[in-house]
């Protein structure tokens, strides 16, 4: 998290924030603090979730405004001071947790920065936010806050208006009875405005002994700046002189009403309960609120019940304008936030469950297991044999061999094609450089030489634009990698290697159901290597792999070569390997299958709903596809900076999450001097950010929401 003092330079993204904030009016705009910056010593911060530098152009992280001046012979910051409200300004989303982190570091900015010893703190009243919740009323209270004035302002609730009091209504009757009517100032009626401050200036002397806080000459300014925004109401005689009125800053929910004032004649024939009535009943019938205000007599530190009456005659309730007292004791501050990242209710939610998932697929698969146990034939039987056929089917596939796991099955693959094609050793296949490590160790176990190629950012994926660099005239295949389960842009992925005359491999190891434009991954290249570890969309018990293909001399070599070489008993064609599917694997594997698109189904929406229920600015979320087929879930992947130290946060929190993966390929010890790459920003950027969320067939709204909500609540200090 990073503060930066207001400067002008930073105007443009202070309004825009304000403009989409959760407490967003013209009252927070800098060209309306500004019009103050005479009087006091602007000390206002921007907080950014990210490190961000004085003079950098992106605003993107920029989570809170703090508006505020600094009064140097109190050692005093103010949030209000000009204003007629202060506070944290803050982003529609933001939760209890990140408001205490965020005051807590500003507070501790004043007090190492400034050597500020106070800061008089005047929360923005909850009828001004969108969304009323608030949560910096818990980061106060943590920071020891005393109550320091009281306001007590009268609101009419638009929404729910209580009733209006007889009185004022006889008194709006007596006004019209007296031909008064209301005006709306126009635009630049300067004469109408000067006639109205004579009348506020003469009651505010004759019954308070004060003046206006503005002049005439500022209120004007101000006016012009905010034409749509500050808005003068008069009530004038038959003579339209004016007897009454009263000045109105409109902010998107409420009307805020300011110097309410009446003459002697304008008292006498009510004519404020006619202008009153007006903007309550007919006006702003569109806000929410219509605040009066408090009363300010002696500074606001007395009541003027009589006032209040008047104003609760229109159907008012009270709303407290409140400040707080913080002395800034450091010790105290830097104990803020403890303790706030327990939630209440700690849950206990595995990354994956695979003994509850394995169960839920009881008792059919315990029979299956059973039945091949008791059939005494435990290799390249009757259940390999069907899943095979039922898994070309599914692919939609002529060809579908089953062998020990997914390496295996990449292997197999890249070493038949070196055998059918008469590659050599200095053929090169096409990678991408943040798949797992097993897509670069089948490309060196098949005796060729991987390419290393960066992703995009967006989705993690390769795409044929990064390989056209790369290719030389040792380039024999492309690899693309559905990675995290989501479908590469093959239609443009096989064009390119049309036109440069390059197979095209999916490893489609974490991509089991996915469509691409109605053709299932693992149909759409060559041929395609699945593995059905434990944990993949569809696993078996232990490890198996599979092959998938429309090429009938590639589908019969992978077949011979997983089986030592041999199509027949001791007669072997080729240098062959030990790589089978066991019975028991095969029969886990077709139990599964039938649930595999409904179990996908279920990921999809949970990965739905954590996209749009994560709205922590820190976290980079994966984007949904235009079509949701194209991605079946098989992790969750999000970014975040400092992931470390957010995956700590959710272990403490009963969330169980993991790294895919926490080092990149060509940074292992086992390639780091093998592999031929240039610099791999991206790449790098993926591996140090990585964190996947829980997902599962298994995984509940309940706990995905649980997730949601302590990543919303995540604020690294």
């Amino acid at each position: 998290m990073t503060i930066l003092p207001y400067s002008v330079n930073k105007k443009n993204a202070w309004n825009k924030f304000v403009e989409d904030s959760k407490q967003g009016t013209f009252l927070l705009d800098r060209n309306f603090m500004d019009y103050h910056a005479d009087r006091f010593f602007d000390c206002s911060l921007l907080v950014y979730s990210d490190d961000v530098g004085e003079y950098d152009n992106s605003d993107d992280s920029l989570i809170a405004l703090f508006p505020a001046n600094w009064v140097e012979e109190e050692k005093t910051v103010y949030s209000h001071l000009g204003l007629t409200y202060g506070g944290l300004i803050t982003s529609i989303n933001i939760t209890q947790s990140e408001v205490l982190r965020i005051l807590q570091k500003i507070f501790l900015y004043y007090h190492d920065y400034l050597s500020a010893k106070v800061v008089i703190y005047k929360p923005i009243p909850y009828i001004y936010s969108r969304f009323p919740n608030q949560e910096d009323l818990y980061a106060l209270f943590r920071a020891g806050a005393k109550l320091h004035t009281r306001g007590v302002a009268t609101v009419v609730s638009v929404t729910n208006p209580l009733n209006m009091r007889t009185l004022r209504l006889r008194q709006a009757k007596k006004a019209l009875e007296h031909d008064f009517y209301i005006e709306r100032m126009k635009e630049g009626d300067n004469d109408c405005l000067a006639q109205y401050w004579s009348v506020l200036t003469n009651v505010l002397q004759k019954h308070h002994g004060t003046i206006p806080v503005h002049s005439l000459d500022e209120i004007m300014l101000l006016m012009s700046r905010f034409p749509k925004q500050i808005r003068l109401f008069v009530v004038k005689d038959t003579y339209s002189k004016v007897v009454a009125g009263t000045i109105v800053f409109e902010t998107d929910i409420v009307a805020h009403i300011q110097y309410i004032a009446s003459s002697p004649d304008g008292r006498k024939y009510g004519a404020l309960d006619l202008l009153l009535r007006h903007l309550c009943g007919e006006r702003y019938k569109d806000k929410q609120f219509i605040d009066f205000g408090i009363s300010t007599e002696q500074g606001g530190n007395i009541l003027n019940e009589g006032l209040i009456f008047q104003k609760e005659g229109f159907g008012g309730r009270a709303v407290c304008y409140d400040s707080y007292r913080i002395d800034l004791d450091r010790n105290r501050l830097l104990k803020m936030s403890e303790g706030a990242e327990t939630v209440t209710g700690k849950k206990n939610i595995k990354f994956l469950d695979l003994k509850a998932l394995t169960a839920s697929y009881e008792p059919e698969l315990s029979s299956n297991i059973s039945k091949v146990v008791q059939s005494g034939h435990y290799l390249l039987g009757a259940e390999n044999a069907v899943f095979e056929s039922r898994w070309s089917k599914y692919i939609g596939t002529k060809h579908a061999v089953l062998c020990a796991n997914g390496l295996d099955a990449l292997t197999l693959i890249l070493k038949a094609y070196k055998y059918l094609h008469k590659w050599d050793d200095n053929s090169e296949i096409v990678v991408p450089a943040n798949t797992y490590i097993a897509t670069i160790l089948a490309v060196r176990e098949a005796g060729l030489k991987p390419i290393l190629v960066e992703p995009q950012l967006f989705d993690y994926n390769l795409h044929a634009a990064q390989c056209l660099k790369h290719l030389s005239i040792h380039t024999k295949a492309i690899l693309p990698v559905h990675l995290y389960g989501r479908a590469c842009d093959m239609n443009i992925i096989l064009s390119f290697a049309k036109e440069h005359n390059l197979l095209v491999i999916e490893d489609a190891a974490q991509a089991h159901g996915a469509i691409y434009q109605g053709i299932r991954c693992g149909n759409w290249g060559d041929a395609a290597a699945f593995s059905f570890y434990p944990g993949k969309n569809l696993g078996a018990l232990g490890d198996a792999g599979c092959v998938v293909t429309n090429d009938d001399e590639l589908a019969h070599v992978v077949r011979s070569m997983a089986n030592y070489g041999s199509s027949k008993k001791y007669y072997n064609d080729y240098e062959g390997v030990n790589s089978r599917t066991d019975e028991i694997q095969a029969a886990v594997l077709n139990t599964k299958l039938s649930r595999l698109d409904s179990d996908n189904a279920h990921r999809r929406d949970i990965a739905k709903r954590y996209i749009e229920g994560i709205k922590n600015p820190m976290i980079v979320l994966p984007y949904l596809p235009e079509n949701d087929e194209e991605c079946v879930w098989h992790l969750f992947p999000i970014r975040c900076p400092n992931r470390d130290v957010l995956q700590s946060y959710l272990k403490e929190n009963g969330v169980e999450t993991l790294i895919h993966y926490p080092i990149a390929p060509h940074k292992q010890n086992a390639l780091r001097d093998v592999l031929e790459h240039g610099p791999l920003p991206i790449t790098q950027r993926i591996h140090a950010e990585e964190l996947s969320l829980p997902i599962s067939p298994l995984l509940t709204f309940e706990d995905a929401d649980y997730v949601i909500d302590l990543i919303n609540r995540f604020v690294d200090i």
